[in-house]
């Protein structure tokens, strides 16, 4: 199984969300965040979220990038009881069972958009909110295109 962890290659989502996700995060597509958003609250920063974030499990940050990773085992399982928990605690969900229900729908999401791309694949999506609701693209950077395989510094010896 492959899922999503956040990932930064420089300081833009600490000044451009709300909140930003921590690197290395699990991450969920997060669209449920923005389920009761109005039109009219779509702006500034919560507006970056909405169009460009992807959702960090353990802050409920947001990352313009993630890359997809193998799961251990355990992982989902640890994942899915987290996830339950934030929906209880931040979202309000009526009961556990109820949000390890959510819970196991939104890591499958994720789970089925990883699958399709190698490990080290980076991630971004593309939100808009049409007559039709919320809809996503995405799009992704394979491991030898991306940042990953650049050599971005030297050492040098002083004299």
């Amino acid at each position: 199984m492959k899922l999503a962890r956040t990932i930064r290659f420089d300081p833009s989502d600490l000044n451009v969300f709300p909140v930003a996700a921590e690197e290395g995060e699990w991450a969920l597509v997060g669209t449920f965040c923005f389920a009761d958003v109005t039109p009219d609250a779509l702006n500034g920063k919560l507006r970056q979220a909405f169009s460009n974030g992807f959702l960090g499990v353990e802050s409920f940050g947001f990352s313009t990038l993630v890359s997809v990773v193998s799961v251990r085992d355990g992982d989902a399982d640890r994942l899915t009881e987290q996830v339950a928990s934030a929906f209880v605690e931040r979202l309000g969900a009526p009961d556990m069972e109820v949000a390890r229900a959510a819970a196991i729908e939104e890591i499958g999401f994720i789970a089925e958009l990883c699958a399709q791309h190698n490990t080290g694949t980076l991630l971004t999506i593309q939100r808009e909110l049409g007559d039709n609701g919320i809809s996503e693209r995405f799009r992704s950077l394979s491991k030898p295109e991306s940042c990953a395989e650049q050599k971005i510094w030297t050492m040098v010896e002083e004299d």
